[in-house]
C-alpha cells in the first residue's frame, strides 16, 4: 500500500516546527537545550496527526524521556498506522555552536517496513545510482573507488568522498588521498552527509564511513526515491549491543544489509534546515514569520524536492517558546 499524499505536508509541519523551536538556541552553547526544544515540537506535533504512529527510532527508552523513546505512540490513535524514526536535531553541536549543517529529520514508513535498528554504530557506504557490483561494502576501498570511476567514465583524481573527520577513519583517510581522490570532510551528520551522493549538484560522488545505526535507517530513507545504493552493516562490540541485537530479531550480526532490506514499501522522508547547509538553507526569522527550507521524498509519487515555505509563527508558541527562555 501507499502513504496517503495527504500526509506530507503534515509531515513537512512537524519538522519545520520542530527546526523553529531548535533555532531560538542557535549559539545559545547548550546542545542539550536545542534537542529538547525540537523533541518537544515534533512530539507535539505529531500528535496532532491522525494516525497511531509507533517510534521505532528515537532517542533512547522509556526511561530517558522525555526524548522520544523507541516504542511510544504518538498521533490520535485514529487513522492509518506508521513507523516512525526520528532525529529531531541531527547536528546538535552545530546548533549549539551556530555552525552549518543542523537539521531536524523524520522518516515515515508503512507498519514493519521501517528496520529497527539498534543503538550501535553502523558500517555505511552511499552512491548515487549505480549497477549492483560496482561498489560494495565487502571491497576494499581502492576496488570502489576505482570500479566507481570506471563507472562513471571519470579520472579517480575526479572522484569525491564524504567521510567523517574522526580518528576511526584516520587509516580510511590516508588511503583515500594515497589514491588522490577528493576529501570532503564533514564532523558530524550521517544523515546530510549521505544525502550529499543523492544529487551531482553536490559533487560527491560516494559516502562511506562509520557512523550510528539509526542515522543509517534515516539516510537509507532519504536516498531510496532517488534510487540510490546504500549498504550498512552494524558493529556489534559488546555484549550489551549483541544482546538487544538479538532481543529485536537480529540472528546474523555480520550481515550486510541492503537499502531495500533497510527501507520496503513506501516511505516519506522530511528534513528542514536549522542552520544552513550545502543542501539546506536554516531557519529565517522576520516578525511574525518564519522561512522554512524542507528535504521531502515520498517513495510512491516519486516526489524528492526542497519545499520552501513562509510559516508564520503561532503567538501562544512564541509567548511559550522565548519565555522558556528567558528562564533559563
Amino acid at each position: 500500500m501507499a502513504i496517503d499524499k495527504k500526509f506530507i505536508d503534515q509531515f513537512i509541519k512537524v519538522t519545520s516546527k520542530a527546526a523553529l523551536a531548535s533555532s531560538y538556541l542557535i549559539g545559545k552553547k547548550d546542545k542539550i537545550a536545542a534537542d529538547k526544544a525540537a523533541v518537544d515540537s515534533m512530539r507535539s506535533e505529531l500528535n496532532k496527526i491522525d494516525m497511531r504512529g509507533e517510534v521505532v527510532i528515537g532517542e533512547g527508552a522509556l526511561d530517558e524521556a522525555p526524548m522520544l523513546y523507541t516504542g511510544e505512540i504518538l498521533g490520535t490513535k485514529k487513522g492509518s498506522t506508521f513507523d516512525i524514526a526520528v532525529d529531531p536535531v541531527e547536528g546538535t553541536n552545530f546548533v549549539a555552536n551556530n555552525l552549518p549543517g543542523g537539521i531536524a529529520v523524520l522518516s515515515i514508513g508503512e507498519k514493519g517496513n521501517l528496520f529497527k535498528a539498534p543503538e550501535t554504530y553502523m558500517n555505511k557506504i552511499a552512491t548515487g545510482k549505480i549497477e549492483r557490483g560496482v561498489v560494495d561494502l565487502d571491497f576494499s576501498i581502492e576496488k570502489n573507488i576505482k570500479n566507481l570511476s570506471d563507472f562513471k567514465n571519470k579520472d579517480i583524481s575526479s572522484i569525491t568522498v564524504c567521510i567523517l573527520n574522526r580518528p576511526r577513519h584516520k587509516k580510511i583517510i590516508d588511503n583515500l588521498r594515497n589514491l588522490n581522490v577528493n576529501l570532503k570532510l564533514i564532523e558530524d551528520g550521517d544523515v546530510l552527509g549521505a544525502i550529499y551522493v543523492s544529487d551531482p549538484k553536490y559533487n560527491v560522488d560516494m559516502f562511506l564511513g562509520v557512523g550510528g545505526g539509526p542515522e543509517g535507517v534515516l539516510a537509507a530513507s532519504a536516498l531510496d526515491t532517488y534510487n540510490c545504493h546504500f549498504q550498512g552493516r552494524f558493529i556489534f562490540n559488546n555484549d550489551k549491543d549483541i544482546k538487544e541485537a538479538k532481543s529485536m530479531g537480529i540472528k546474523d550480526l555480520d550481515k550486510k544489509y541492503e537499502l531495500n532490506e533497510i527501507i520496503k514499501g513506501d516511505s516519506i522522508f522530511c528534513a528542514t534546515g536549522i542552520t544552513k547547509s550545502e543542501v539546506l538553507n536554516g531557519i529565517v526569522l522576520e516578525k511574525n514569520n518564519y522561512k522554512s527550507e524542507t528535504l521531502v521524498t515520498h517513495k510512491n509519487s516519486n516526489l524528492k524536492k526542497i519545499i520552501k515555505k513562509v510559516n508564520l509563527i503561532d503567538e501562544w508558541y512564541l509567548f511559550q517558546t522565548t519565555n522558556g527562555l528567558k528562564k533559563k
